[in-house]
This record gives C-alpha cells, sequence and structure tokens, in this order.
C-alpha cells in the first residue's frame, strides 16, 4: 500500500500556503484533456442542449411551438409551450434534500442579498425550474427559443417556419438522434443574430461531433474504420471553408452517413436504436460537470442555490444521453464542489464537508463498481483531491491554527478519505477492515511526522538566520539551546492544538508528534555533539536544554500515552535516549584529562626549572609548591561551577587525576636527592693492626686526604641539592600536605551537598608521598650532612692516626653551624624530626668511625675513655642544656652506641672469649674447629653481634688481638 502515497512526501516541503489567503488556485481537470480546442462556454451550451432534449422527451403531454412574437406577449404562454419538468413552479419552501445529506446549512443569504439596502437593481427571478437552470448556464432567451424551435423540428422529421402543433412519433426518444447533426440541418445563417454567430455555432457543433465521434467515442474505433477517417477529413475542411448545412445538401447526407454509422455502432456489431455521441469519456464528464456547476448560486459562487434538489433532478434525465449513473454522478459531484471551493479562494468550508461527504458514498460506490473506465476517474479525480489535501496536511503546522483549527478537521477527513478510496481502488484484496484501520493511521502519522519535520526544519533555519542577524551581539545562547527551548513549545502547541483533532484518527496523535521532536532535535545534537571536543559553557547550556527538552517530552508522551493497548512502550522505544548524562560524562571526562594534562606539563617544565631558594619567599617554599596548589585549586574550583548534575563518579574521577598528577610532583621533588646508602661510605676490608702502627698512622696521615673517595656523593655540586634547598624541598611538601588537609575538608563539604561519597579520603596517595617525601628527605639530609658535607672532619678526620689527637671538637664545631643553618631554614613542624634524624645520623657516623673507620685508625684500651667522653660532647650537641631534644630522646637512640662503647674498654682476652663464645652459639658444635668462621656484616651493632666484636679486635693495637685475627682469619696488615 505504501507505494500508492510513495510520491506524496515531498508536499510537506512546499512553500508555506495559509488556507486563509486569498490564493486563487486550479487544477487541470481529473476527467483528462479532450483533445480539441474547445472552451467551457461551448461546451455549456451544448449541455444545456442535452438538457433540454432529455427533458422534453419525459413530459406526457405534446410539445408546442410558439413564435416569438406571440412569446413576448405573456409569460403565461410560454410556461404552456415547453415541458412540464422545465415548467415547474419555484415556489416550494422545504429545506433542501441534497444539502441536509451533504451536511450543508440552509442559505439565507441569498434572501438577505435580494433585499439589502445596497441592492438597486435585481435581476428578475426565476419563475420555473427550466427557467432558473437557463439563467444559472448563462444561455440567452434567444439560444433557448431557437434550441427549442429546433428540438420541434426535429421531432416532427420535417422544417417550417408556419405554427403547427406535432407529436413525437411513439418511440421516437432524444437517445435515438445525434443532436448536432441535427441542429446543423434545422438551422440556416438567418436564424442568428449575425453570420459570424452562425459560423461559431456550426464549428461548435462539428467539434462536438469530432470529440464524440472520433476522440472519445463511446466504443473504440478501428484503425481500419473507413467512416472515422472521412468524418474526420470533412470537419478538417470546414475548418477553412464553411460547409452548406442544407438537408438536399450532398456533403450534409454524406456526413449523416458517416456520423450514423458511428454513432449507432455496439458491441456485438448491430446498429443500436440509441446514438452514442455525448456519452463516451470523458466527454460525458466535461459536459455533465457543466450541468452541475448550474447548482450555483452565480450572484454568490460559494453557495448551493436554494432550488438545487429541482435542479438536480432536471440534470439526472440527461444521464441515458451522456451514460451517467449514481456513481460517476457522486464523483463527479464531488469535484464541482471541490473545484467550486479552489477557485473561490478557499473561504467557504462547508463545501470541503460537503465533499468529505460524498466521498464517504464514492467510497462504498469503489467498493461494489470495478469498472475499468470508472476506476481511472476515481483514481485521477481522488488524486488530485488527496494532492490538494495533502500539501496541507504534509505541513499543517503553517496551514492551520487555533483560529481555522475547526477546518483541519475537514481537511484531514477529506484526505482520509481520499486515501482509503485509493487503496479500495487499487489494492482490492486488501482485508477491509485492516484497511480502514491501517489507512487512517498511517496517513494521519504520515502527516504528523511531514508536519513535524517541516516544521522543526523551519526553526532550524530561522535559529541560524537570527544568530546571522545578531552575530555582534554578546551573550547569545546557543542555537541548539534556543531550538531547544522551541521545541518544547511546540510539543505543547501540538497537543494542545493539533491533536485533539488528529486523535480522531490516530489516538496516540500526541505521542507520535513528540517522538518525532524527539528524533528532530536528536539529529542536531548528534551533530552538535560530533562537533564538539571540550566542555565549554555554551555546550553545557545546550546539553542541559537538551535534558530538560527530553523529559518533557517523555512526559508527554507516557501521558498521552495512557490508554493505549501497549501502554505507549513503542513510542517510548522510539525516543532513543539522548544520554545528556553520559555525554556530559565523556565531556567532563575529556575536560578533567586536559586540564591535568597540562598541569602535569608544567609540573614536568617547572620542576626542571625550579631552584628550591630558600629565599624565595618568607616561607621558604619552592614558588613551583605554591603555584601546582593553586592550579589544583583552580581546576576544582572550576569543575564545581560547572552547571552540570554532578554524577558521583566525575569528583573521585577529577580527584583521583589531580591526586596522581600532585603526586608526580611530589615524587619528583623528591627524586634525585640521595638515601642513607648513597652517603654512608662502602665499609672496607677487615684488616688487623700491627705492632708501631699508632707511629705509622701518625707518618701516614696524607692518608685521611684520600678518605673522600670513600664517601657517597650526590650529583656532583648541583647547589640544587644542596642542603638548604633539601630543606625547601622539605618545606614545599610539608606545605602541600597542609593545604591537602583543608582541600579536603572543602572538598567533602562540597562533595556532600551534590550527593557524592564524601566519606571517603582525598588526595590519599598525594599525602601518603608527601608523607614518604618528607622521610626520604629528612633522611636524605641526616646522612648528607653527617656523611657527606661533614665528612673530612668525620670520617676523614675524627681518630685518625692517634685519638687523643683527632677528637670530636671539629666535628661537633662544623654540625653545629649545619644544625643553626637547618633550624632557620626548615618548617617550625618538621624541625624537631630532622634534628633528630641528624642526631641518629650522627649517632651512626660516629659508631661507623670506630668499628669501620678503616686502616687510619687503631684503638688502644685507654682510647674508650676518650670515645666515652666525645660521645658525651655529641649527645650534649643535640640536648643543648635541655633547649635541644628531649633527653629521653637522646637516651633512646643513643643506646646502640653506648652498649657498643664498653667493647672498647674491654681487654684483648675477654673479647677473644667473648667472639668465640658468640661464634659457637651461633654456628654449633662446627665452630669448635681449629678455624672459627667469619660472621658477616649485617650492621646491627652490638656487644652481642659477632661481627662488631670481630671487628673492634680488628681496630685494638695489641698482641693477642693481632695474633687471634693472624691465626684465625689470616686479616691483612693496616696498610
Amino acid at each position: 500500500m505504501a507505494h500508492i502515497f510513495k510520491d506524496r512526501g515531498s508536499l510537506g516541503q512546499s512553500e508555506r500556503h495559509s488556507m486563509t489567503n486569498n490564493i486563487r488556485e486550479d487544477f487541470p481537470s481529473p476527467f483528462g484533456e479532450l483533445g480539441c480546442p474547445i472552451s467551457a462556454s461551448e461546451l455549456r451550451e451544448t449541455a444545456y442542449e442535452i438538457l433540454v432534449g432529455s427533458c422534453r422527451t419525459t413530459g406526457g403531454k405534446p410539445l408546442t411551438y410558439i413564435p416569438q412574437s406571440e412569446k413576448n406577449s405573456s409569460r403565461t404562454t410560454t410556461s404552456v409551450s415547453a415541458s412540464p419538468s422545465l415548467q415547474r413552479s419555484l415556489t416550494s419552501t422545504a429545506a433542501s434534500k441534497v444539502k441536509k445529506a451533504l451536511g450543508l446549512k440552509p442559505s439565507s443569504k441569498g434572501k438577505e442579498r435580494s433585499m439589502g439596502p445596497n441592492r438597486t437593481q435585481q435581476p428578475k427571478k426565476a419563475a420555473t425550474v427550466g427557467e432558473l437552470i437557463r439563467t444559472q448556464m448563462r444561455v440567452s432567451e434567444q439560444s433557448d427559443t431557437r434550441i427549442r424551435r429546433a428540438l420541434l423540428r426535429i421531432s416532427a422529421g420535417q422544417v417550417r417556419e408556419m405554427m403547427y402543433i406535432f407529436l413525437f412519433p411513439v418511440g421516437r426518444r432524444f437517445e435515438s438522434i445525434v443532436l448536432p447533426l441535427e441542429l446543423l440541418q434545422q438551422f440556416k445563417s438567418s436564424d442568428f443574430p449575425d453570420n459570424q454567430e452562425y459560423e461559431r455555432w456550426k464549428k461548435r457543433n462539428l467539434k462536438i461531433l469530432e470529440v464524440g465521434l472520433l476522440l472519445h467515442p463511446h466504443l473504440p474505433l478501428d484503425k481500419s474504420n473507413t467512416s472515422s477517417q472521412k468524418l474526420h477529413q470533412i470537419i478538417h475542411e470546414a475548418s477553412y471553408k464553411p460547409i452548406e448545412t442544407g438537408r438536399n445538401n450532398e456533403m450534409m447526407q454524406n456526413l449523416r452517413t458517416l456520423v450514423m454509422s458511428l454513432a449507432c455502432r455496439s458491441f456485438d456489431g448491430s446498429i443500436s436504436e440509441q446514438c452514442h455521441w455525448a456519452d463516451g469519456f470523458p466527454l460525458n464528464l466535461h459536459l455533465y460537470q457543466m450541468l452541475l456547476e448550474a447548482s450555483f448560486d452565480p450572484n454568490e459562487e460559494t453557495l448551493l442555490i436554494e432550488e438545487v434538489d429541482e435542479v438536480l433532478e432536471l440534470i439526472k434525465k440527461t444521464w441515458v444521453s451522456l451514460g451517467i449513473n449514481q456513481a460517476f454522478h457522486n464523483l463527479c459531484f464531488s469535484w464541482v464542489l471541490f473545484h467550486r471551493f479552489i477557485t473561490t479562494n478557499q473561504v467557504e468550508n462547508e463545501l470541503l464537508f460537503a465533499v468529505d461527504s460524498l466521498l464517504m458514498e464514492i467510497e462504498k460506490d469503489a467498493e461494489e463498481r470495478k469498472d475499468p473506465i470508472y476506476s481511472k476517474m476515481l483514481s485521477s479525480t481522488v488524486s488530485l483531491i488527496l494532492d490538494w489535501a495533502e500539501k496541507r496536511l504534509l505541513n499543517y503546522r503553517n496551514s492551520f491554527h487555533s483560529g481555522n483549527i475547526d477546518l483541519m478537521e475537514i481537511v484531514v477527513s477529506l484526505g482520509v478519505s481520499a486515501a482509503k478510496i485509493l487503496v479500495e481502488d487499487i489494492s482490492y484484496e486488501y482485508q477491509r477492515k485492516k484497511k480502514d484501520a491501517d489507512v487512517a493511521c498511517d496517513r494521519v502519522e504520515t502527516y504528523i511526522r511531514s508536519s513535524i519535520r517541516t516544521a522543526f526544519a523551519q526553526k532550524v533555519e530561522k535559529a541560524h538566520s537570527t544568530r546571522r542577524s545578531s552575530n555582534n551581539q554578546k551573550n547569545q545562547l546557543p542555537i541548539l539551546a534556543i531550538l531547544a527551548q522551541e521545541v518544547s513549545e511546540m510539543a505543547s502547541n501540538e497537543k494542545d492544538v493539533y491533536s485533539p483533532i488528529l486523535k480522531r484518527w490516530l489516538p496516540h496523535s500526541a505521542g507520535v508528534a513528540v517522538a518525532t521532536l524527539h528524533s528532530c532535535y536528536g539529529n542536531e545534537l548528534k551533530q552538535f555533539i560530533s562537533s564538539i571536543n571540550e566542555l565549554t559553557p555554551g555546550s553545557l547550556e545546550v546539553l542541559g536544554e537538551a535534558q530538560k527538552l527530553e523529559k518533557d517530552l517523555v512526559d508527554l508522551a507516557v501521558e498521552d500515552s495512557v490508554d493505549s493497548e501497549d501502554g505507549g512502550k513503542a513510542i517510548i522505544r522510539e525516543m532513543a535516549p539522548y544520554e545528556v548524562e553520559m555525554v556530559v560524562s565523556d565531556l567532563v571526562k575529556s575536560w578533567i584529562k586536559t586540564r591535568v594534562d597540562r598541569l602535569k606539563e608544567w609540573v614536568d617544565r617547572n620542576l626542571q626549572q625550579e631552584v628550591w631558594n630558600p629565599r624565595a619567599n618568607k616561607e621558604r617554599i619552592a614558588p613551583s609548591a605554591v603555584e601546582v596548589l593553586r592550579l589544583v585549586d583552580e581546576i576544582m574550583e572550576a569543575f564545581f561551577l560547572l552547571p552540570i548534575t554532578t554524577h558521583p563518579s566525575l569528583p573521585t574521577g577529577l580527584i583521583s587525576s589531580l591526586d596522581k598528577c600532585l603526586q608526580h610532583y611530589i615524587i619528583k621533588a623528591t627524586s634525585g636527592c640521595g638515601t642513607r646508602n648513597t652517603f654512608v661510605p662502602t665499609l672496607p676490608a677487615l684488616t688487623r693492626c700491627t705492632r708501631g702502627s699508632m707511629f705509622f698512622k701518625k707518618e701516614k696521615s696524607h692518608i685521611a686526604q684520600g678518605r673522600k673517595s670513600h664517601v657517597g656523593t650526590i650529583n656532583g655540586d648541583n647547589n640544587c641539592f644542596g642542603i638548604p634547598q633539601l630543606c625547601v624541598r622539605i618545606n614545599s611538601l610539608q606545605h602541600i600536605r597542609t593545604e591537602l588537609d583543608v582541600f579536603d575538608k572543602r572538598l567533602k563539604a562540597r562533595l556532600r551537598d551534590s550527593r557524592s561519597n564524601g566519606s571517603s579520603r582525598t588526595f590519599e596517595h598525594s599525602l601518603d608521598s608527601c608523607k614518604e617525601g618528607i622521610h626520604h628527605l629528612r633522611e636524605a639530609i641526616a646522612y648528607k650532612v653527617i656523611f657527606h658535607d661533614l665528612s673530612h672532619v668525620l670520617w676523614d678526620g675524627l681518630y685518625v692516626g692517634e685519638a687523643s689527637i683527632s677528637r670530636i671538637e671539629p666535628f661537633l664545631q662544623e654540625l653545629e653551624q649545619n644544625l643553626e643553618i637547618i633550624s632557620m631554614t626548615v618548617h617550625d613542624k618538621i624541625r624537631t624530626r630532622v634534628i633528630t634524624d641528624i642526631m641518629k645520623a650522627s649517632f651512626d657516623g660516629f659508631l661507623l668511625v670506630l668499628v669501620a673507620g678503616g686502616p687510619s685508625r687503631a684503638f688502644t684500651r685507654q682510647d674508650c675513655k676518650i670515645f666515652e667522653e666525645d660521645f658525651k660532647f655529641l649527645t650534649d650537641l643535640f640536648w643543648s642544656n635541655g633547649d635541644g631534644l628531649p633527653y629521653d630522646l637522646i637516651d633512646k637512640y643513643s643506646i646502640v652506641v653506648q652498649n657498643v662503647l664498653p667493647l672498647f674498654g674491654t681487654d684483648s682476652e675477654s673479647l677473644i672469649e667473648r667472639f668465640r663464645s658468640l661464634i659457637i652459639s651461633s654456628y654449633g658444635a662446627s665452630a669448635r674447629s681449629s678455624k672459627l668462621p667469619l660472621p658477616p656484616t649485617t650492621g646491627q651493632w652490638n656487644p652481642n653481634d659477632p661481627n662488631t666484636v670481630l671487628r673492634v679486635l680488628c681496630y685494638r693495637n695489641d698482641e693477642s688481638a693481632i695474633k687471634f685475627l693472624k691465626r684465625n682469619y689470616d686479616l691483612p696488615k693496616h696498610q
């Protein structure tokens, strides 16, 4: 069925056309062209002649001819001279049955106009139906008299100019003559006002013969038919050479013979008693149309006359001559009514109502009749009506409004009825029940979708045009945001104005409309989304309006479909979600990624340039740390200012990304600063003292100059890694840590406001990295100070040579200076921990000098007191008479040194026995062999560690220790 209407969709794209515009439209005749240059007035005259002839043959009384001179004397005489049907009185006041059947209201406009004060001179009112029809068809009294006189002569079979009374012979009817032929024989030029009119009259009749017998005959002509060829030649010659029409004229006799042979043909080849000259299609319909147009008031073109019943009753008398039946009458009359509506500026809506009423009858006719000619005329006529209706209905929002919405109902009914007829006519096997419902629903749905799409396209064009004309204005709303608001208004207007009308044919019409709007806007939205790469205020405005629009449209669709069979599920399924939240989420993620990537690039670039200058600001914080926090805060502020409904995952994603970026800054800030292992020197190989080694060491004191090579270094002499700079790094991390706590509280408050998960810890990785980084930097500062910056007075100077002359004072002096610098530079909250770490590192360094100081050192038992006294000086430095570190803290970290120092005052024999005991307890019975196993270096110095005791023996400058080491391990001598 769809192919029937496949070419109609384009009509919806036509230009705006209002039903109230005074635009006179016209259509080609649905009945087809006659193929001969014959005018409407010529057809009208012929139709009138047929009507008069058809009416005169139906009367029961004789027909009378009265000369013109007597006719003027009395109207009564005239009335007697004609048939009773034509002369029926017009005094009836009963309501018109035809108007009632067509749904037309009885009109009083004619009477009001005739009695109106502005009508100074009214034409004489016709007294009979015949006179009324003559007036309606614009036939002069002279022509009417001539026709009647000719019909009397024809009925008598002779031509006379005298006054006689004749009767039609019994059985001789009007259908048995070819009226144009008979008329040509009855008149001379003297019967007309002038010769020109006479010639025009002759040509008209010849053209009628040509159309009725040659161009559109009742029965098709064979190509071999010589009569048709000869007749065509006679008519052709008559166009430039006047034809003699006398009865005894040879040419006229030939003409009669040819005409009658063609007119009296029948399907079975016999000679028909009825002459077929006006009943061929479409000539008969053109003639019948002229008769039906006499039903309209000449003074008020849009109104049917009150006497329409009587007029149509007479017109039906021509059915036999014209080959018309009730089905053709309904079809032709519907076209006449429709054509009159079109050609009178489309102002009388009742005419459309009448056409719709007739289409209902035509639909019944179409079911019963399968005549090919009728089907062809039906299809062409109804198609024109449907085309006209659909031109408006496929864009009904431009054609109708609240002021003329009643007209829309008529036009929709007209379009649906026409569509049903076309389906019935073309697809007869289509199931009747299903057809009615499907055609109506399908067409109305097509009208809705086409109108909505056209209106939407106009809105889009208008929006673009408005934007182009106002390019210079600031703060303009994006086009799609404006469009979303207008679409919402369109949907409400559709529901309030149009859907109440369309529900008659399509119950869920509002749902179809909003679904179409949803689709139209969705297509524009898809293009918009594909064109945006980042989140902007404009894009958010559009997406917000789109989300609001979708909610409004879905609500309307659900409301409209509550009573439908599926509860509106089909409509809702058609409305593919815009998924605005997902789009916004993706854009926000892109927004986050873009800014985080920029921030990371900034971190990498600025950390390469950062010099960690302690004088950069009074807080002694790296400018890059301040700036990175400011950038993070700006990103968070910008995020929460985005006009979006925050999805729980989005803030989490933002914070996680910023957390990683800050963590990247922290890791980069602590990288390259060194560790404990970086600065603590590699332990020298175990050696044994030699006799006189004390003096040897004094002589070889230059060895101390080379000890620095054993101390770890970091990045050469780069000032970025100096102690003040490391302090600035610690301060920066502490500042970040403090600010992250502030961020955390602020974010949790905002996340609670946005109903996101605000209970979890924010910036967790950055905080952990800060903690680890600060600890790492504290350790780096401590061991760098002790083992790198002070290595010349600790590792390379303390107790080198003779212990009594290379004591700890130089180390303490420089250590105190460094402590003062660090105390002034490092942040108050971490100062104690930094100094504590330096104390621990100094204790480790002091002990490492004693147990792993290398071959430049050799001690005696008496040196133990020096060590104890120097260590006391070291601890006092950190205690600082109570102004430094707490005594308990100092005591806690000095316990290792205090436990090891007594070993240096223990005699060698006791140390050897202690060592043996520890080895046996560690290695078991296997250690009782002649040679003891060499214990590994654990670095955990304590009196119960065999490696610690062994190292004390290695630096013991006495005979027993030297021999023990030589005998058991064959250790090399100090060099």
